[in-house]
């Protein structure tokens, strides 16, 4: 684990943002939070993080959107991305690899040290 390590969460729930943001930190990762895709891509353009951690039903839009525009660019199209939602049944991880998606996590039934462990198996 490295503090140099960035982690962008893309959650509009305020308070498991900050869950998330509280565990990701405590593993030692640094983490970075927007609210939607528009900050995301804000916050992608001044400082590309090492992963992501995306919630697919953000307000206003989905994550595919923003998906789709980091497929359009090679720095950001080689970002991993976990998906962490709760539409996890409903997705297929084979659809959406091309997208950079290496893991689908169910919020519904998630404990919070299986985002760290989701993390960490895409860095190694």
């Amino acid at each position: 684990m490295s503090s140099d390590t960035t982690v962008l969460i893309v959650e509009d729930d305020k308070w498991l943002a900050e869950q998330h943001a509280r565990v990701i930190s405590g593993a030692g990762y640094k983490s970075v939070v927007a609210t939607n895709a528009i900050d995301a891509m804000h916050i992608i353009d001044k400082n590309l993080p090492d992963i992501m951690v995306l919630d697919v039903l953000l307000t206003g839009s989905t994550v595919f959107t923003l998906l789709h525009e980091m497929q359009s660019y090679a720095d950001t199209g080689s970002i991993p991305v976990i998906l962490c939602t709760n539409l996890a049944s409903e997705l297929s991880l084979s659809d959406l690899s091309s997208y950079g998606v290496k893991q689908i996590i169910d919020k519904t039934i998630m404990l919070p040290e299986d985002l760290v462990t989701a993390i960490r198996r895409q860095l190694l």
